[in-house]
């Protein structure tokens, strides 16, 4: 059986999108025509409901705590992984699975150090 995915990834960043989208349509452009990969802009905080739930969701930057927006978009069966801790110190790298009776479980993977999950006054304060 052929896996067909999607992803969407977001940015606070209007550029950013669009600079996004601009350098994968310069050589993956099939992975946006098909509709497998899309960007928005948005706060990754709150994830993006509106493709969800979701199999799988990799967040790329640190919170303070997993954030309860992402917990309710992942589907039974489904799979996160996101780093946590605070900001300029040690943070663990969490998995969490959401079981097919809709319990979450969580397991600490490895210490990491990511950047931080921001609002888009940090993030645009920090970018320019």
């Amino acid at each position: 059986k052929a896996v067909v995915s999607t992803q969407s990834t977001g940015d606070h960043i209007p550029s950013l999108v669009e600079m996004s989208t601009a350098n994968t349509r310069k050589h993956h452009s099939s992975l946006l025509d098909s509709g497998r990969l899309s960007y928005v802009e948005g706060d990754g905080r709150m994830g993006y409901p509106a493709g969800g739930p979701y199999d799988c969701i990799h967040v790329g930057a640190a919170a303070p705590d997993v954030p309860t927006p992402l917990l309710d978009q992942l589907a039974r069966g489904g799979r996160m992984v996101i780093p946590v801790g605070a900001e300029n110190s040690v943070q663990k790298f969490i998995q969490v699975d959401m079981t097919e009776d809709g319990h979450l479980e969580k397991k600490n993977l490895l210490e990491v150090r990511y950047v931080p999950l921001t609002d888009k006054g940090r993030q645009i304060r920090t970018w320019r």
